[in-house]
């Protein structure tokens, strides 16, 4: 009961980090956004892999190309066009798109990795897929043709790839999973400082950011990764992966407080990415490695979170 309470509230903070995000970017920019969101975190995060994990720290250094790499997708790329899409699109719009990540790290893998899925996880693909060419073509899939699609809707596919290609990289490391995100974390602000002292990354100048920016890296940066990692203790991967569904749950829910009505093709297109991603889920990974389909391998068993 405990680690399902957990896992929700983790899931929460994640879908708070769209609709906060998209108000910040009124007024920051992404690169502000990201810069300050991982500087503030970064040490929090070392502190918690220390005291919790009690990683050897040497090996984790050992690592650091990985890392380096990680790094520059997860953390810097992804965040960068995730705030990026959020000045162009809704929130909603980027939490639906963002929920076709499990399906689509599959299809990676299938491609990459010579995995193989069955037909029932190509049907999930499919229709998680399907979902989300209505909410990028607003139900009109003719827009595809004519490449007459929202900037930030583009952004934010840029972001579900690059976040896919992170997670199949990260998925074969093996360093614990809190330790492995605090040293990427770090480096993302050492090779982000260069860019922001180049363009004059501020800090928050009115109570609005300054409140934005303490939810963005105190929910999603620290206590989301907190909450995720203490649930996987007494819970099985693939089980904790079906909770990111809620995402699009929270973020509709979120969104509708906030006055702004959800359009047909956003619920339509929604129920079918979750449908299809849970397609995959149960059954489209039977046929995948260890490492992919969360059974044992030794190491961390991870799954796409923002």
């Amino acid at each position: 009961m405990k680690a399902s309470l957990y896992l929700v509230l983790a899931t929460l903070f994640w879908s708070g980090n769209f609709v906060v995000g998209q108000a910040a970017v009124a007024s920051m920019t992404p690169l502000d956004l990201t810069f300050w969101r991982w500087t503030l975190a970064a040490l929090p995060l070392l502190a918690l892999a220390h005291f919790v994990e009690k990683p050897d720290w040497r090996a984790v250094l050992r690592r650091w190309p990985v890392l380096l790499l990680l790094s520059v997708l997860g953390m810097s790329g992804y965040t960068l066009l995730l705030y990026g899409a959020l000045g162009y699109t809704s929130a909603m719009n980027a939490s639906l798109i963002t929920a076709a990540n499990p399906a689509l790290i599959v299809v990676m893998a299938i491609f990459l990795l010579g995995e193989k899925t069955t037909r029932l996880g190509w049907l999930g693909i499919g229709l998680g897929l399907l979902g989300v060419l209505l909410v990028l073509t607003r139900g009109e899939l003719q827009r595809v043709f004519s490449l007459s699609i929202n900037t930030g809707e583009l952004m934010m596919t840029g972001a579900v790839v690059v976040w896919a290609s992170y997670t199949i990289i990260a998925r074969r490391l093996d360093i614990p999973a809190i330790a492995a995100t605090a040293a990427q974390v770090a480096i993302a602000t050492v090779t982000l400082a260069p860019c922001a002292l180049a363009l004059n990354v501020r800090f928050p100048e009115t109570p609005a950011e300054g409140w934005s920016l303490a939810y963005i890296a105190v929910f999603p940066s620290l206590g989301a990764y907190l909450l995720w990692n203490l649930a996987l203790k007494t819970t099985p991967p693939g089980t904790a992966g079906n909770y990111l569904n809620l995402m699009v749950v929270f973020t509709a829910i979120i969104t509708v407080a906030l006055g702004t009505p959800l359009s047909l093709v956003q619920v339509v297109g929604g129920l079918m990415v979750v449908a299809g991603v849970l397609l995959t889920g149960l059954k489209g990974q039977a046929r995948l490695s260890p490492a992919l389909s969360g059974r044992s391998t030794g190491l961390p068993r991870r799954h796409p979170v923002p």
